[in-house]
């Protein structure tokens, strides 16, 4: 493991994304899938900065859509990175809302995104975070919480992909 040490700030990403029509459901609100993709893209930022090689989005957790996003919002997407291990790392994202005609502000959506190091180098070189503001103090903190819950969850997981058939659908007529 290394010593060598990153800021959250260091690992920071963030966006903007102004809200069109065509990020619009049938709700008049942003696409679910829409806003996946735009916290996939940003928090591979995250990811890339602290990694310095090709990584995968493994998993996304503890999903929360907040408040959805409308016209004529935009989306402002901040992610960094709030733990490593040998091959993966955390990264924890939030998406805030700002009304383009009052300014006023609202929180949108968090959620976690694990990434893990596509090459499998012989001494893995990630570095240590260090959080530095109330709020990377407080998510950095349970991290390994978090670490653990994903493990005692992958069983259920396993067991749950073994159960999932593979065939073409039939539909009866």
């Amino acid at each position: 493991m290394t010593t060598e040490k990153m800021t959250c700030r260091a690992t920071r990403s963030l966006t903007n994304h102004r809200v069109f029509l065509a990020d619009i459901n049938e709700h008049g609100t942003v696409f679910g899938g829409r806003t996946l993709a735009l916290i996939d893209d940003s928090s591979s930022v995250s990811a890339a900065r602290v990694s310095k090689q090709i990584q995968v989005t493994a998993a996304m957790d503890h999903m929360q859509f907040v408040k959805p996003f409308a016209v004529p919002e935009t989306m402002i997407i901040d992610s960094y990175v709030t733990g490593t291990s040998k091959r993966s790392m955390e990264v924890f994202v939030k998406a805030v809302g700002e009304d383009l005609t009052t300014g006023k502000r609202f929180l949108g959506f968090t959620c976690f995104v694990t990434f893990v190091t596509a090459a499998s180098p012989a001494d893995p070189t990630l570095p240590i975070i260090v959080p530095e503001t109330a709020e990377e103090k407080f998510l950095c903190a349970g991290y390994e919480a978090r670490v653990q819950e994903r493990k005692a969850g992958r069983a259920t997981e396993k067991e749950t992909l073994s159960h999932i058939e593979l065939g073409a659908p039939e539909f009866k007529k």
